[in-house]
């Protein structure tokens, strides 16, 4: 009985992509079996199964500086409610205390009532927004940039060094590096939406500016996880068509770590931060 009503956690390996995709899909999460294969090989995912399907995940991927993000936390809709998310989220906070990392995640509304008593603490905010896109391109995509560029961005603005996940995105055959007057952004395939982001620029106007170029430079539905303070560059998503899907709370566990020379505009993702 022990081993049915307490099942085992176990660490996951790159064979379990696809059963982590079946996860994601059920959930209706965007993310692709190339995103899976970042978590299994750069980071360490937790899973518990029953017998041999996977039921439950959550994935530490570590960073620069000390830092790791806690992720893909998904509990299959016919487990829910057993405990089996706190019991991975603990997994994953342990590995980062004995290894020295400051854990981050960005959460849910319910996800943040939850981490929040286990010791979590509220940072920034994120607005996630969806734009469908249903004519074809109407437009020259914008100039492309290297991938050097956007990485030294990335650090100056986050304080973390990226380098691999952002490598792991633009080695994609899909992937674009794109930037305008100051502007830098990536644009990459998700499993139901392009995603663009992490987008960094000086001005809301040259921000807003270059989304709109991609926008018209693309057919598919568009994602974006804006930074909710850069109020100016979200009302103009919005006038122009975005619609916000759901908000996140971006949480930190553990002592603060240096911090980024500027605030972005939009985010990896929730998943990478």
């Amino acid at each position: 009985m022990a081993a049915i009503d307490d099942p085992p956690i176990i660490k996951l390996g790159a064979d379990d992509a696809i059963a982590g995709l079946v996860l994601s899909v059920e959930a209706h999460w965007n993310q692709t079996e190339e995103d899976w294969r970042i978590f299994l090989r750069d980071g360490v995912v937790f899973g518990i199964r029953d017998g041999m399907r996977l039921v439950a995940t959550a994935a530490l991927l570590p960073y620069s500086g000390s830092n790791a993000w806690i992720s893909m936390v998904l509990v299959s809709d016919t487990h829910r409610r057993r405990g089996l998310a706190t019991r991975l989220v603990d997994a994953c906070l342990e590995t980062a205390r004995r290894n020295g990392l400051t854990s981050w995640l960005d959460a849910t509304p319910d996800g943040a009532a939850v981490y929040g008593p286990l010791g979590f603490t509220p940072t920034l905010q994120l607005r996630r927004l969806k734009l469908v896109n249903s004519t074809q391109a109407s437009a020259r995509a914008p100039a492309a940039a290297t991938l050097d560029a956007l990485c030294a961005r990335d650090r100056r603005v986050t304080g973390f060094d990226r380098t691999a996940l952002l490598t792991a995105f633009a080695q994609r055959s899909t992937s674009r590096i794109v930037a305008a007057n100051g502007c830098i952004a990536l644009v990459r395939d998700g499993r139901t939406a392009r995603h663009i982001g992490p987008l960094f620029a000086d001005h809301a106007v040259e921000a807003l500016a270059l989304v709109q170029a991609i926008a018209r430079s693309e057919t598919r539905p568009l994602l974006l996880d804006a930074v909710a303070s850069q109020g100016a560059f979200l009302e103009g998503l919005t006038a122009s068509g975005w619609t916000v899907e759901r908000p996140f709370q971006r949480m930190r566990f553990g002592p603060a770590t240096a911090a980024g020379e500027e605030m972005p505009f939009a985010v990896a993702g929730p998943e990478f931060g």
